[in-house]
């Protein structure tokens, strides 16, 4: 009997690891809770003059268009994370996954972070651009809205009136901000999370998982805003507006230093619980229908 008590108490639970599409569809399901916010940042940071505050826009935006207006850009939003998501997190875990240990350094962590997160966001770079657009698409007057009914027909209208190129249209941006944005939500979060789990204060259940990616969602921010501002306006900007990001960069600070930071409050509102819901979502899909790693792999 002692013998099996014995057993029974030193036996381990089998440890479960991610699918490599688990980040994106965890990307997806917290993009359909934060997409409102993201609306509300694209709206603040693609007007010229700070006219409005969050507040004032969500209630100009509802007033005008409809509480559904928050919404536009829904089906864009989740192809881009399906897409954007989905490449770096497999990315990242399948080559963190060649270590045998699978225990990366921070400045590891870091590099491959921000190389995962460049390939995402040139994948998710067409979705990413009609995304924006559609969340603009109410500020602009009637006759010249794009009035796209979801994100493939964004594609492919793009593709027909504008050229398939324009589809690329920010994607270096994209790129840079993707890169910037995943070393503050995947690397900060897993570092985070390591460090909070050594402390003995805290184990491996959702306080440690909101705690983790709350810092992570701060960080992500904080690294991403002057980047947000620019790929926003890069996106948004009708054909020939800008010839580089320069151009852009010109433009942004007419009215100072101020303008690339315009929107960071809703910014830090949508990409905090954004990565917070989509890092507790992954963990719970780990959790629930990870598969379990044999000890030989």
């Amino acid at each position: 009997m002692e013998k099996k008590e014995v057993s029974k108490i030193t036996k381990k639970e089998p440890v479960r690891q991610e699918r490599w599409y688990f980040g994106g569809l965890a990307g997806v399901l917290a993009a359909c809770c934060t997409h409102p916010l993201d609306t509300l940042k694209v709206q603040l940071q693609t007007q010229q003059r700070a006219d409005y505050g969050l507040i004032s826009m969500a209630v100009k935006v509802i007033r005008d268009d409809g509480f559904l207006a928050l919404y536009n850009g829904l089906s864009a939003s989740c192809l881009r994370q399906a897409t954007y998501t989905t490449t770096r997190f497999a990315i990242y875990g399948a080559v963190k996954s060649m270590r045998t240990d699978s225990n990366l350094s921070f400045v590891e962590k870091i590099s491959l972070a921000a190389g995962s997160g460049a390939v995402g966001a040139f994948v998710g770079a067409p979705a990413d651009l009609v995304n924006v657009r559609m969340q603009n698409d109410c500020k602009l007057p009637k006759e010249n809205r794009r009035n796209y009914k979801h994100a493939i027909d964004g594609i492919v209208r793009i593709c027909r009136e504008e050229g398939p190129k324009e589809l690329l249209n920010g994607a270096s941006m994209a790129v840079v901000r993707g890169a910037f944005v995943t070393v503050g939500q995947i690397a900060f979060y897993e570092q985070a999370k390591q460090l909070l789990l050594a402390s003995g204060y805290f184990k491996d259940d959702i306080v440690t998982h909101f705690s983790s990616s709350f810092l992570a969602g701060a960080g992500a921010t904080l690294l991403t805003m002057p980047l947000d501002v620019m790929k926003t306006r890069l996106m948004n900007a009708p054909p020939g507006t800008y010839n580089s990001v320069f151009d852009c960069l010109k433009d942004i600070m007419k009215v100072g230093p101020s303008g690339l930071f315009k929107g960071f409050i809703p910014a830090f509102i949508r990409l905090g619980p954004h990565t917070i819901l989509m890092f507790i979502f992954l963990e719970q899909l780990k959790k629930n229908f990870g598969y379990i790693k044999k000890e030989n792999q």
